[in-house]
């Protein structure tokens, strides 16, 4: 037999693929499935990224080195005093850079004058403060000045105890009604992270809270700031120090544990957005393969007659599975796109830098490939065993 009489092999280039079978809009419409799927992979993982690294920079900011040291509660919800020598005592330990005593002042509130009805103050308290709390928290005024130590009637208030007292001005031209006494504001805070009970507090000096509030020299809260590769030491000396007859009484806690712990319900709440999103990319997968089994009945007489013209049984697998993961592929592109500007729009508002995890837009890439070539498997090798006489016989 001469080569011009030997019988032509069938061929199939990979730039015939793509064209062979075009995408209708029900195809389109599945791929919607997988790029919903993708975005939110995407977007979780981005949100979370950038949020978690505006958390850490903040507790780094703040420090991890801040204790504060307080007697419990009472049964009214108020806290308990600790001995009048705990302050001292305390800033006797080693690897301690810093003490700030204050003192809750037992059924003290503060109005905005005399004319309001007591017990109208919401979580408004007063609290015996000096000097050093504003370096031992790290804290800053937003206007004005601090406390001095000395017996004047005048208040420095927390944020919001400023924001829902209405107060702005700290000239000395303005004033509070404070267990029936009239303080003049001097000064307002910016907001205490890791102090929030500041923040709703209004301060008096020590020696004002004596002289007019009835304050008994005993603190019921300090702020220890330690050397910060000693802090866990310096937590377990606290509680003897502070009150070596009832240690147990005592309560010793590390603010920014509260921080830290944010983060892991973030990436707890990170793990169930996920799970929704592999929901997301079933139903897609589930989708796309429907509509390659439709496509498949539909397209009988197309199959049978390329058959015919010498298709192997490769060449029509070969066709489908690449309609598939055209399918998928595109969804994934379009969910990542998505899934990206949710994360920037989200860290923009939220003044956040925007990160999205090179590994993410990868794997995302990956992972709706994977589900197109699993979603288009099955069809494709339906239609490469539909033979050509069962084909063309529906034609």
């Amino acid at each position: 037999m001469t080569t011009r009489e030997r019988p032509l092999r069938s061929r199939l280039r990979v730039r015939d693929l793509p064209p062979a079978g075009p995408l209708g809009l029900r195809a389109v419409l599945s791929g919607l499935g997988i790029a919903i799927g993708i975005a939110s992979i995407v977007a979780v993982l981005g949100v979370t990224r950038s949020s978690q690294s505006a958390l850490l920079a903040q507790i780094d900011r703040l420090g991890t080195n801040l204790l504060t040291v307080a007697n419990g509660m009472n049964g009214s919800g108020a806290e308990q005093v600790l001995p009048a020598t705990a302050t001292a005592m305390i800033g006797r330990l080693p690897h301690v850079e810093a003490v700030a005593p204050t003192a809750r002042i037992a059924d003290a509130n503060v109005y905005r004058n005399d004319h309001t009805p007591f017990g109208r103050a919401g979580s408004r308290s007063v609290r015996a403060a000096d000097a050093t709390l504003l370096a031992t928290l790290d804290g800053a005024l937003l206007a004005g000045r601090f406390l001095a130590d000395d017996e004047s009637p005048v208040t420095v208030l927390g944020f919001n105890a400023a924001t829902t007292l209405g107060v702005t001005d700290v000239t000395g031209n303005d004033r509070v009604w404070l267990s029936g006494h009239w303080y003049t504001v001097v000064g307002i805070l910016r907001p205490f992270v890791l102090a929030p009970e500041i923040d709703q507090a209004a301060l008096v000096s020590f020696a004002s809270a004596g002289r007019l509030l009835g304050y008994d020299g005993h603190p019921s809260r300090i702020y220890v700031r330690a050397e910060t590769e000693h802090t866990a030491a310096v937590a377990r000396l606290l509680a003897p120090t502070a009150d070596p007859e009832h240690p147990s009484d005592v309560s010793v806690s590390r603010p920014s544990d509260a921080l830290t712990a944010q983060l892991q319900v973030q990436r707890a709440g990170a793990g169930l957005i996920l799970g929704l999103g592999a929901v997301a990319l079933l139903v897609g997968a589930i989708g796309i393969a429907n509509v390659m089994v439709i496509a498949v009945l539909e397209r009988r007489t197309e199959i049978g007659l390329r058959r015919a013209l010498g298709a192997t049984r490769a060449h029509v697998a070969a066709q489908f599975l690449t309609e598939s993961l055209i399918l998928s592929t595109l969804g994934g592109l379009a969910g990542i796109a998505l899934g990206a500007a949710v994360t920037a729009g989200l860290a923009t508002a939220r003044g956040w830098t925007t990160l999205l995890p090179p590994e993410s837009l990868g794997g995302a890439l990956l992972v709706s490939v994977a589900t197109g070539a699993v979603a288009g498997l099955y069809p494709a090798l339906r239609a490469a065993r539909l033979p050509p006489t069962d084909a063309l016989r529906t034609a």
